[in-house]
């Protein structure tokens, strides 16, 4: 129980981005299987029954996820409250979070149980539209009390409404095209592409319309100012929403002119429509978890003290020469305090005391040299970053010698390793499990993980090693993008144990930026396997160029 609550607030954060997930998914497959494929189902002819009954699946699936997210996410609030308040079962059972949890529930399970049992049958034999619908509006207004809409006190109704709007946006836009993907690959014929092209068209611009309208409002009263908007966590949160938001505009742009080619020529190829889709089905999911980390800090306008200013963002983020010399472990404040108190005790000849314990909801201590060795570790780490983003360009360009880029990874997945905690083993005294109690180390062994599996499954790919089992072809390739992606929606979770709560924000402001380039660099790389030439050479320069852009950042990265 101890170790949820030390890592309740960031379970929190990647549970709650799941859950919005799930609900977007659920509620998008059925206003696409009520709005596209039961009208359509009829003129698409046996393509229409497949679009029915796998609508019908993916929604229902996604209600079973939703059932399970959202379970689990009142498990853990309720466990985590009665453990830190004095408060039996029932009564926090009573608590709204988990009224509303417990709406959603039941919501979902109703959904799942009419949609598996034929409720996408078409019209006259499925379940009615008028009550489908309606238990899209429940789970709609369940999921508006949990937003910081419901514990406003001015103009709280609107405020919900709009709330409720924004969701219901990114239900009909982003959690409707699994379902679009499913009808684009079941219809075979260019009459059928242009008519579900037409109408999805036409539900996602209504999407969009909901999004705007609900994010505007919302923006001016969570942000008010400008001052809010970059001095603020959640400005800049809400900025890495609208940057994401702008790359799923212009790929819903690409989509759009496409599907008005269709509607002149129905022999128009609508592979890069699928390929577009896909990519905004990614892009749709950091957005999510860009949401959930929203949820965990306070709007802009309570905050109208220790906002960082526009000067001190410009004076942080000039460059300067990288830190290449590292100071010594014994030099940092933990090392130190450790020695001081070690020295104590068997002066007292008593147990020592640990300096810090991870997962106490104590920050550990800092000074100087702490401060440089997190320089020294970024500095390098954008060394590695940068050698690779070049050499990858190189291998684009035609050098064969450049194929095993992949391997400077590893390089850096050790340096990480070894240096991102230096008070924790190997250089340190905590244990290794025991470190895993404190939020930031295990969000950094994570990262090491993954570094290290695209470098072993992206050299694979490179070097044909496998290629006779299919490995390049049907796996080993997809592991670059995902985990790429991957990467960049758990920077943007990703939280800094610092006192100084302008020191946090001036370093989110500076990892925000690499989260979205590291999505950028995702994309690319799928699109670039995904499609074909001229598009997927496009695509092959994009990525290295994100790569380099990222190392820049870590080698310019300050925190003073």
């Amino acid at each position: 129980m101890s170790l949820l609550i030390d890592l309740f607030g960031y379970l929190s954060i990647v549970l709650h981005g799941l859950t919005v997930t799930a609900q977007s998914a659920m509620l998008g497959g059925v206003l696409f299987l009520i709005l596209l494929a039961r009208p359509l189902a009829g003129p698409l002819g046996p393509a229409g029954g497949k679009l029915l009954a796998g609508t019908a699946r993916i929604a229902a699936w996604a209600a079973v996820g939703l059932i399970v997210c959202e379970g689990l996410t009142v498990a853990m609030q309720v466990a985590v409250l009665m453990s830190t308040v004095d408060l039996s079962l029932l009564q926090t059972l009573g608590a709204e979070f988990a009224l509303a949890g417990m709406v959603k529930i039941t919501v979902a399970a109703a959904i799942a149980i009419t949609l598996f049992s034929g409720g996408g049958r078409a019209a006259t034999g499925g379940a009615p539209a008028a009550m489908l619908l309606a238990l899209v509006v429940v789970a709609l207004a369940a999921a508006t009390l949990t937003t910081h809409a419901a514990a406003r006190l001015d103009g709280r109704g609107v405020l919900l409404l709009v709330s409720g709007l924004h969701q219901l946006g990114a239900a009909i836009w982003i959690g409707g095209i699994p379902c679009f993907l499913l009808a684009l690959a079941h219809v075979e014929h260019g009459r059928g592409w242009r008519a579900v092209g037409a109408r999805f068209s036409r539900m996602s611009m209504a999407g969009v319309g909901c999004i705007l309208l609900s994010g505007v409002t919302m923006s001016l009263a969570y942000i008010g100012a400008w001052g809010g908007f970059y001095g603020t966590a959640y400005g800049v949160m809400v900025g890495a929403k609208i940057s994401m938001f702008a790359m799923l505009l212009l790929l819903g742009l690409g989509n759009y002119r496409l599907v008005e080619r269709l509607r002149a020529d129905p022999a128009t190829p609508v592979l890069r429509l699928k390929r577009f889709a896909e990519v905004e089905i990614g892009v749709g999911i950091a957005i999510f978890f860009a949401a959930a980390s929203l949820t965990s800090v306070p709007p802009a306008v309570d905050l109208t003290r220790d906002r960082v200013t526009f000067a001190e963002i410009v004076e942080r983020n000039t460059p300067a020469m990288p830190r290449l010399v590292s100071p010594g472990h014994d030099d940092l404040a933990l090392p130190a305090l450790q020695n001081r108190l070690d020295a104590e005790a068997a002066a007292q000849r008593a147990s020592p005391q640990a300096a810090f314990i991870p997962g106490s909801g104590e920050l550990p201590p800092r000074n100087a040299a702490d401060i440089a060795w997190s320089e020294y570790n970024h500095h390098w780490a954008g060394l590695f970053v940068v050698v690779i983003g070049l050499l990858a360009l190189a291998n684009q360009a035609g050098v064969r010698a450049a194929r095993h880029w992949p391997l400077v990874f590893l390089g850096l997945a050790l340096f990480l390793f070894l240096r991102s905690d230096p008070e924790v083993w190997p250089l340190g005294e905590q244990g290794f499990f025991v470190s895993f109690r404190d939020v930031e180390v295990l969000q950094h062994r994570v990262f090491v993980v993954l570094i290290v599996a695209f470098a072993i499954f992206e050299w694979r790919v490179r070097n044909n090693v496998g290629e006779a089992r299919g490995w390049t072809r049907r796996h080993g390739a997809l592991v670059f993008p995902i985990v790429t992606f991957l990467g960049g929606v758990l920077l943007l979770t990703h939280s800094h144990a610092i006192a100084n709560v302008k020191d946090q924000l001036l370093i989110e402001i500076t990892h925000t930026p690499i989260a979205l380039a590291s999505i950028a660099a995702g994309a690319a790389r799928w699109l670039e396997l995904r499609l074909v030439p001229p598009a997927s050479r496009i695509a092959g320069w994009v990525w290295p160029a994100c790569f380099i852009f990222i190392g820049a950042m870590l080698m310019f990265y300050r925190e003073t």
